[in-house]
């Protein structure tokens, strides 16, 4: 700050706006008064952080020396600072060597002043010492279980975070400074933001990230030209136009995670990885899982592999004739992907011939920051939530991932749009992260109890899908891992254990940045680089030390993986060449439902039927026979209903009649590879549909 701006602070008329000030905040103050009286109900601790609290406090106190050499390390380092700053605020100058400095990575103290002048580098560098002072009596303290150690140190930082002196007017020079500049009107401003995003959120502060009016899908996002060819309860499967003249025979199937939406994948033509894998020559589906409401609670993790991917794999080979398919899984989408391999391999359904899994866990005795909200007690207090509304809201899973990243996806927009008063910019990104999703009660418990808690699906036989016993060491078809090296919501070490968990070839790819960053990553942008081999020792970090390191995008690295499976051309497929339904346009309706659209998806009547089997005409069904649809019945899809009508089988009375044996020797006769299906509850469904 000039002297001339300290000067006009001292001369600036500020009663009026004080005034003015003081009434906006005591309106806050009653907003949060009724809040808190509104929502006395509310279970302030969802994290438990009082019994974790109290379990450290404990463990510390068997421990005093731990506690002492703290205090004796930050009285002295206190002291070394209070001489300094009297010397720098006498003489008018910083010390060129501080007491204590910031991590480089830390983006918060990047305006001058923190530097330049003697008052905020004082701040800046108590904050600091406090934040040093706290972690060390946090850290490595003796006699608490490892859980209750990481949600102990994990929730030190948040609280760190919030307590930075960045986050308060009258402590960040940069907030100062605007409030001379705008004559204080960045406050009124910022407050007045404040107040629309508590009303929006209902009493709950959510601040807004970017201008959500400046976007709109299908027309500035999620662009890529394709049709939408099939939809059910779950999902709806686009199809994108072709770009090339030829495309590979293997169609690729893209299934991302339901936790947030698809169009990450195709923001904007210029990071589009759909647009830049259509480019490729690749015939491209991708699933759009539905935005799930109360009236889908039953719905359950096993319902997402049998009406989704699997449902999903009829469509394909339906849309394009092929019965041979590479597909990719992101995320939980990658989980799922896993699970569904190794259920088809028990099944005998030998459709998938390559598999990549983006940021995938499959093991997850290491989950990385996300492990401290995974215990009995957070997650029975997510189960009575869950209970009453029939899903999990979506700002509460997001609230999640910003937490992981405070600093970056809370406080730089608390500061942004409430301290100095801006209004949000439009970005892309911050569109899609708040984009939220609701997670449907019962597959989210049983996610979370399975994978996170108790670690079922990297054993074999630890868990079990409509009977089938789920076994991925079973799985040998190609395999290509990629992940990335600061992600953390899926840490790479993590991944790397699932990677191994397969029996055949697996190509593994490291990329640069995190979760999103390293996976959006376009070859034309010039960014990161990335290690892959085909070597998994056991130790990961051998497996860095030992893998090759190239420059850019791994993009094109894994486009020579996929078409060193099989690179055969065909001609350019285009949506319903083979009389498969044009529902709309991508991307299609179900992305498009926000969390305020509580309404349920009901399938319009004709895109909810069985699909036709491609290689025989329809056939006409007895004029006294009532037809029916088969898909309602857990385990037929499309395509083999398809394939039960073209047979003659078009009722669930017929369904009755037969019988399980009598179903599945139908089955038999007209393809031995159905012996995959499992026909035994196919009778006692189709009694309960007539009834």
């Amino acid at each position: 700050m000039s002297k001339s701006d300290q000067s006009e602070v001292n001369t600036l008329g500020f009663a009026s706006t004080t005034m003015e000030l003081q009434k906006n905040f005591k309106q806050v103050e009653e907003i949060m008064a009724n809040f808190a009286k509104s929502y006395e109900h509310m279970d302030l601790d969802p994290f438990n952080l009082m019994k974790s609290s109290a379990e450290w406090y404990a463990a510390l106190a068997k421990d005093p020396q731990k506690a002492i050499n703290a205090n004796i390390s930050f009285m002295q380092k206190s002291m070394e600072l209070y001489q300094q700053s009297l010397t720098n605020l006498l003489g008018g100058a910083v010390a060129t060597e501080p007491v204590i400095t910031e991590d480089k990575g830390d983006r918060r103290f990047k305006h001058e002043g923190w530097e330049e002048q003697p008052a905020f580098n004082a701040i800046k560098q108590s904050y600091l010492l406090v934040s040093k002072w706290l972690r060390d009596q946090v850290q490595g303290v003796e006699g608490l279980d490892e859980h209750t150690a990481e949600k102990v140190e994990f929730f030190t930082e948040r609280y760190l975070d919030a307590m930075s002196p960045t986050n308060f007017a009258a402590t960040n020079p940069a907030v100062i400074e605007k409030v001379i500049e705008t004559k204080g009107a960045n406050l009124v401003h910022g407050l007045k933001n404040m107040l629309e995003d508590l009303e929006t959120g209902k009493g709950e502060l959510r601040s807004r990230m970017t201008d959500t009016s400046a976007f709109k899908l299908g027309e500035n996002v999620a662009t890529t030209p394709g049709k939408v060819i099939f939809q059910n309860r779950l999902f709806q499967l686009i199809q994108y136009t072709p770009s090339t003249d030829k495309v590979l025979k293997r169609p690729l199937l893209v299934v991302p995670p339901w936790i947030n939406k698809y169009y990450i994948m195709d923001l904007q033509p210029k990071n589009s990885l759909l647009k830049w894998l259509v480019d490729q020559g690749h015939t491209v589906f991708v699933v759009s899982w539905v935005n799930p409401d109360s009236s889908y609670a039953d719905t359950e993790f096993a319902d997402y592999l049998t009406d989704g991917i699997l449902t999903a794999v009829d469509v394909v080979e339906q849309a394009t004739g092929e019965s041979e398919i590479n597909i990719i899984g992101y995320c939980i989408g990658g989980s799922l992907l896993a699970t569904t391999l190794a259920y088809m391999k028990e099944k005998g359904d030998e459709r998938i011939k390559s598999a990549t899994f983006f940021t995938t866990m499959l093991d997850f005795s290491n989950p990385g920051e996300l492990g401290v909200f995974i215990d009995e007690e957070q997650i029975c207090g997510l189960e009575k939530k869950m209970s009453e509304s029939g899903y999990l809201d979506g700002t509460q899973m997001a609230g999640t991932f910003n937490l992981m990243r405070a600093n970056d996806l809370i406080w730089s927009f608390y500061i942004n749009n409430y301290l100095l008063g801006n209004d949000p910019r439009p970005f892309d990104l911050l569109y899609w992260n708040s984009d939220s999703t609701r997670m449907p009660a019962k597959m989210h418990t049983w996610y979370l109890r399975n994978l996170y808690l108790e670690n079922n699906l990297c054993k074999p036989g630890g868990v079990t899908i409509d009977g089938v016993s789920i076994d991925i060491s079973k799985v040998d078809i190609p395999i290509c891992f990629v992940s990335a090296v600061e992600d953390h919501i899926a840490p790479w070490k993590s991944t790397y254990s699932g990677a191994k968990l397969f029996s055949g070839d697996v190509h593994f790819i490291l990329g640069g940045s995190g979760h999103i960053a390293g996976i959006i990553n376009p070859p034309a942008a010039g960014k990161y680089n990335y290690r892959v081999s085909d070597q998994l020792p056991e130790d990961p970090e051998a497996w860095a030390a030992g893998a090759t390191v190239v420059d850019g995008s791994w993009w094109p690295e894994w486009d020579r993986w996929a078409k060193a499976q099989a690179n055969d051309q065909v001609a350019a497929r285009n949506p319903g060449d083979r009389g498969m339904p044009i529902i709309e346009d991508a991307p299609g309706s179900y992305v498009k439902r926000t969390l305020n659209d509580i309404n349920p998806v009901v399938p319009a009547a004709a895109t909810d039927v069985a699909i036709q089997a491609a290689d025989a005409p329809p056939q006409a069904a007895a004029n006294d026979v009532r037809p029916d649809d088969l898909t309602a019945i857990k385990g037929i899809g499309p395509k083999l209903a398809g394939i039960l009508n073209n047979s003659g089988i078009v009722s669930y009375a017929q369904l009755v009649e037969l019988g399980s044996d009598g179903i599945k020797q139908h089955l038999l006769d007209i393809d031995a590879r159905h012996a995959r299906y499992d026909t035994s509850s196919w009778p006692e469904q189709a009694r309960a549909l007539m009834a």
